[in-house]
């Protein structure tokens, strides 16, 4: 299905990207995954500069082209509480500066029909405390996903994908974890992984500009103290 194509995934060492990374594999692209983690690629820190433009050269002197740009890397996870200036605009850098950076180093190589599919997260419409940098990160890429459709309207379309809980452990969950869930199970990263490839191929030839979250229905059930079982606890 992907032959002869390229498919760049940052973040693609483990969980969400290695599934991701692992799946365009599995379909005949060549993959080129960037990672602060060993891979089999190209190991780096996308919060740097000149990391990026290194890792783009690489790509482009290889192969001469990119045909899916997968902006996964995860940004940390820190609130009012702990989150240092540093670390704050650390989780910028990995999860909004370079989704941008690498979309305009590889701009002139994106190849006719391309895709860029940006992984935010529903952190990016809702949140629990103290989770500030991650969320500011992951709100951010999903605006920077429309505004790069209609920058690169005509040449590339860019999309986002929203996940909720993604069990990256292997791990089963019953009871209430899963029970929450309108439809009843924690998600796995293949769950994230097909929608990437859907919207890479030709059958999403007519969707740009969208976030599309895949979390089992978490953000649509409306939730009261008393209802179902819930209950507010309210410490101190």
């Amino acid at each position: 299905m992907y032959h002869n194509k390229i498919a760049v995934v940052t973040g693609g060492a483990s969980g969400i990207g290695r599934a991701i990374a692992d799946e365009f594999k599995n379909n005949g692209a060549t993959v080129c995954i960037i990672d602060k983690k060993a891979n089999d690629y190209f190991t780096g820190d996308i919060s740097d500069e000149e990391t990026l433009v290194h890792f783009a050269r690489s790509v482009i002197a290889e192969y001469g082209k990119v045909d899916f740009l997968i902006n996964n890397a995860l940004p940390i996870m820190k609130g009012l509480d702990s989150c240092s200036y540093d670390e704050f605009n650390h989780a910028l850098k990995v999860g909004v500066t370079a989704p941008f950076y690498l979309t305009k180093l590889f701009l002139p190589y994106f190849s006719q029909h391309a895709s860029i599919v940006n992984i935010s997260s529903t952190r990016d419409r809702m949140s629990q405390p103290n989770t500030e940098s991650y969320t500011a990160a992951k709100g951010g890429i999903s605006a920077l996903t429309h505004a790069m459709a209609i920058t690169l309207a005509g040449k590339v379309r860019v999309n986002s994908i929203s996940p909720g809980w993604i069990d990256t452990q292997s791990l089963i969950y019953t009871g209430a974890d899963a029970l929450q869930h309108p439809a009843h199970r924690v998600g796995s990263p293949m769950d994230i992984a097909n929608m990437v490839l859907f919207l890479c191929s030709d059958k999403a030839g007519f969707i740009t500009g969208e976030n599309i979250c895949i979390d089992g229905g978490m953000t649509k059930q409306m939730i009261y103290s008393g209802d179902h079982g819930w209950s507010l606890r309210v410490d101190g």
